[in-house]
């Protein structure tokens, strides 16, 4: 069973031809199953007005349409932000008589410069998008575990309390002990379900609804991590080497509130030192949060200043 979940980037009009509506948050999806494979569209269906939307939407895939409408400040953000967090497989719809060499420039450099460019046509992309995901099937291997992040829950009669979610790395099983961060609390994996198919296991990639014994819904929130794997930890400081994008014209000082973005979280946090030394967009800097980020050792946290202007992304830091 292959799957594979997809940002649809630049377009509020173009998932809904490829793919069935589901969940709508700040992110609408869209799912399509052919037998025993799928693939999930995410929509960042509150940007530009949220930057969470376009965050969440690219931090949950695996791979990315870019919809180019025209060239503008929301097209240089949604670059900035694929690039930070490496979605580097995807494909590139020109319309509005957008031209190859008006885009390739600004792709020029980032992870999105090898997007092929696909024709908007639904039908042809919804059979790639298939193989693709029938290509992506991926098998759980022994002695590994698995995390992942709530998007939402709630209470299911009959079923208890439900999460949907996507797998960030790795795989777990059904029945399998697991801890839900940051409570550290131990639950019960009850059953898995895949595009409302039940399923034994949950394997990276997979858009899935998890079943959990053990903890209600409403001790849940958005960003917690259910998880099986004994390196994920929480820091409420964080202290590094910021690498600032190319475009970000100012260096990060002290006193300024920025978010720290990483998995399912956006959390806001606080600027305590910053000493730029020669080059600021590598500063050493340290970050005092609002509340615990849950993550594995060396992770990379995407740096965000929402009073930015037409650029909100600023870079990223390495988490501890």
């Amino acid at each position: 069973m292959g799957n594979l979940n997809i940002a649809v980037l630049g377009a509020k009009d173009f998932a809904g031809k490829i793919g069935k509506k589901g969940t709508v948050t700040d992110m609408t999806f869209y799912d399509y199953k052919e037998g025993h494979d799928s693939f999930t569209l995410i929509e960042p269906s509150k940007y530009p007005e949220k930057l969470s939307s376009l965050f969440y939407s690219v931090a949950m895939s695996e791979f990315g349409i870019l919809v180019v409408d025209g060239i503008d400040a929301s097209l240089g953000e949604t670059i900035v932000m694929a690039d930070s967090l490496g979605l580097s497989r995807g494909w590139l719809i020109l319309r509005n008589y957008i031209q190859p060499e008006q885009v390739r420039p600004l792709l020029a450099g980032t992870a999105l410069e090898g997007y092929e460019i696909r024709e908007d046509d639904p039908i042809k992309l919804r059979e790639e998008l298939i193989a693709l995901a029938k290509a992506e099937a991926k098998q759980p291997g022994e002695g590994s575990c698995g995390s992942c992040p709530v998007d939402s829950h709630f209470n299911v009669k009959g079923v208890g309390t439900v999460i949907l979610g996507s797998v960030i790395d790795g795989y777990f099983r059904k029945h399998d002990k697991m801890t839900v961060f940051p409570v550290k609390k131990e639950v019960i994996l009850k059953s898995i379900q895949k595009h409302d198919i039940d399923a034994d296991d949950g394997v990276k990639g997979d858009h899935v609804g998890l079943a959990l014994r053990g903890i209600e819904s409403d001790e849940l929130d958005r960003g917690f991590v259910v998880t099986t794997d004994p390196s994920v930890k929480m820091s409420r400081s964080v202290k590094g080497k910021v690498s600032l994008v190319k475009y970000w014209g100012a260096p990060l000082k002290e006193g300024m509130v920025i978010h720290l973005g990483h998995w399912m979280q956006m959390i806001p946090c606080r600027i305590t030192s910053a000493d730029s030394g020669p080059d600021f967009r590598s500063a050493e800097v340290t970050f005092e949060l609002d509340s615990d980020m849950i993550h594995k050792p060396g992770d990379r946290a995407i740096i965000m200043y929402l009073e930015g202007g037409k650029l909100r992304v600023a870079g990223s830091v390495v988490l501890p």
